[in-house]
């Protein structure tokens, strides 16, 4: 890693750190609040076209499961951080890692998805951070819990990571255009995100005036 702008290339730090620098994002992406900015559906993406193209050595099976137990530990340890800091959590001084804001937001998604949103959410930037500490944070049951974390954590690789394998098998030369497909998919993905603040905002607002 030459620059921190390094952690925004997915394909650089595959080549640089293979699956354990993969999985070890997924985890922080998942559950750590100061994990919002790394690449989370790009990394995943450009790990499945870099498997195809066999850059990133290792079977697909075994890629989207550690992939999954990752993204499973990781919604854990969102979860019991949000479990033990509570309300606290709202109290918290914005700084260059943390925005009262993403938890507000995460929290109007959790509220119009109600459970589901620990499902949509891990296709969502931001909003896949921070709703396991959001379910922490109201104490969602364990059993409930555990059941949306492991559909969302199987879902989310078998969808993302697939889908980067076999556009590596139905275009032979992805890998030259990676950086331009990585751009569009970073902006499809924000798009819900996008709307969520902004309804979010809406809301707010109209409350304010009242």
């Amino acid at each position: 890693m030459e620059s921190f702008w390094d952690l925004f290339q997915p394909e650089l730090l595959i080549r640089y750190g293979g699956l354990a620098i993969v999985l070890t994002i997924v985890y922080i992406e998942n559950g750590l609040f100061f994990g919002f900015f790394l690449p989370g559906d790009s990394l995943l993406f450009t790990a499945g076209l870099l498997c195809y193209v066999d850059v990133l050595d290792v079977d697909l099976a075994v890629l989207i499961s550690t992939i999954g137990i990752a993204a499973i530990l990781g919604y854990y340890t969102g979860y019991y951080f949000g479990y033990k800091t509570g309300q606290a959590l709202y109290k918290r001084k914005d700084s260059l890692f943390f925005k009262k804001s993403y938890i507000h937001n995460a929290e109007h998604f959790y509220k119009k998805y109600g459970g589901m949103a620990l499902i949509l959410g891990r296709f969502l930037p931001i909003i896949r951070t921070f709703a396991p500490i959001l379910a922490g944070v109201v104490k969602v049951n364990h059993r409930v819990f555990f059941l949306y974390n492991i559909a969302g954590a199987t879902l989310w690789p078998c969808v993302v990571v697939t889908s980067g394998y076999y556009v590596g098998y139905a275009f032979p030369k992805a890998l030259d255009y990676l950086n331009y497909i990585i751009i569009g998919f970073v902006v499809v993905t924000a798009i819900p995100v996008i709307n969520n603040i902004r309804e979010y905002n809406k809301k707010k607002r109209l409350k304010e005036k009242v």
